[in-house]
């Protein structure tokens, strides 16, 4: 049913396209008048890593492939939608910094009649979970790679509210928009500070200070990771033998740890009995012991917060007392890349028990682990609260656009 005072329409009736240009990669220059392509696109903007120009004298003939500030982009080839750095489909506007660029081939620019449809409200319709669905209908390829046609695209039908409408309806969602982005900025700048405190706390070239107020001072020392704990291997139980399954134990796989938003694991996705544990190579670890990805997913890793046991992906540290579980977690987080290049094996990559035993590392003493575990902990939580709000603030934005686009919910315009 249409709302009252909206019309029925079509996409193709309230915009105009310009597909872009077919580019020679032969005539990319270092500077120049830049080249957007699909590969400088994200899901709402235009990145400027690794840009490409073309020579001033090539883009004086181009004009009609000039994009300014807040021009709608779209792509028309990419990987399927549903996969997350599928950008078929995706609404993109361009930001300052791609003003004056060209367009590339397999991106259209999308430009709004102006007497029917907003620049605003057009690109807030076209990142609404509608047409996302109506995009993820119209695809054809393979796995790899998929494509829209435009005629296809123009078909997308959808209730259009008057212009003063459509006007306040964007401005309440650039409202939510700015609040998106300025979260999205500072999450970022908090992960960025934290990968600097882990590079300064973790070498030793940034030293905290003690409980009285002192720096620490003293030598760190080379420890392998068999002196940080008893190394333990995880195994897994007979997948066929119902009674090994189900019971009170709880049971990690790579997947429970990668699913992970903190340190520490609360539950997994499926849990094993105590004849399971007993017929079989695994062993329930305690509280406090650390879970390392050792197979496929190397490097990945967390904490218990109960008795837990894992599978045969997993090399465990349960900690002695001079060693706190925090601190291993982050120094061996900051050298993941450390416990990959250690890694052998033709079908899935492997580091052995003896080579991750073997592993050394400069460690403060007890209480320095502590302090710089704390630090970085704080910067986790500091994370994961923005992460948080960022969250909430896109769902609430969702369910906005939901009502608003639909005009389930109307407006004043007065």
């Amino acid at each position: 049913m249409v709302p009252e005072g909206w019309t029925e329409t079509h996409l193709g009736e309230v915009i105009t396209h310009q597909k872009g240009f077919a580019f020679n990669s032969g005539s990319y220059r270092d500077k120049g008048i830049r080249i957007v392509r699909i590969s400088d696109t994200t899901r709402n903007s235009v990145h400027s890593e690794n840009p490409v120009y073309v020579t001033e004298e090539d883009a004086s003939e181009l004009e009609r492939y000039k994009l300014t500030k807040d021009d709608i982009i779209l792509s028309t080839v990419g990987s399927r939608p549903h996969l997350l750095d599928s950008m078929v489909g995706k609404a993109v506007k361009v930001p300052l910094e791609a003003d004056g660029s060209l367009l590339n081939q397999n991106l259209v620019k999308i430009k709004p009649v102006t007497s029917k449809i907003t620049n605003e409200y057009l690109y807030e319709m076209l990142k609404n979970k509608r047409f996302i669905f109506f995009i993820s209908t119209l695809v054809r390829g393979n796995a790899n790679q998929v494509s829209i046609t435009l005629s296809d695209f123009f078909k997308y039908q959808f209730s259009l509210p008057p212009l003063p409408e459509q006007k306040k309806i964007a401005q309440i969602l650039s409202t939510w928009d700015k609040a998106i982005t300025t979260t999205e900025q500072l999450l970022v700048n908090s992960q960025q500070q934290k990968k600097a405190l882990m590079q300064q706390l973790l070498t030793g070239k940034k030293r905290l200070l003690d409980e009285n107020g002192v720096r620490f001072s003293g030598e760190w020392k080379i420890t392998t990771v068999s002196q940080m704990g008893k190394v333990v291997s995880g195994g897994t139980p007979d997948t066929n033998t119902k009674e090994y399954w189900d019971g009170d134990i709880h049971w990690l796989t790579p997947t429970d740890v990668t699913a992970l938003k903190s340190r520490f694991v609360r539950a997994t996705t499926r849990t094993i009995s105590e004849a399971g544990v007993q017929n079989s190579s695994a062993t329930i670890l305690p509280a406090g012991s650390l879970m390392v990805c050792t197979r496929a997913t190397i490097g990945a890793l967390c904490i218990s917060s109960g008795p837990i046991c894992t599978n045969q992906g997993f090399k465990n540290i349960i900690p002695t007392k001079a060693f706190d579980v925090n601190f291993i977690y982050y120094l061996l987080a900051y050298n993941s890349k450390v416990l990959l290049r250690k890694a052998s094996g033709s079908t899935f990559l492997e580091l052995p028990k003896k080579d991750f035993e073997k592993m050394a590392f400069p460690c403060p003493f007890l209480e320095e682990q502590q302090r710089i575990a704390a630090v970085l902990s704080t910067a986790d939580e500091e994370i994961a609260a923005l992460q948080q709000k960022l969250d909430a603030l896109k769902q609430e934005k969702k369910a906005l656009m939901q009502q608003l686009l639909t005009g389930k919910r109307r407006v004043e315009t007065n």
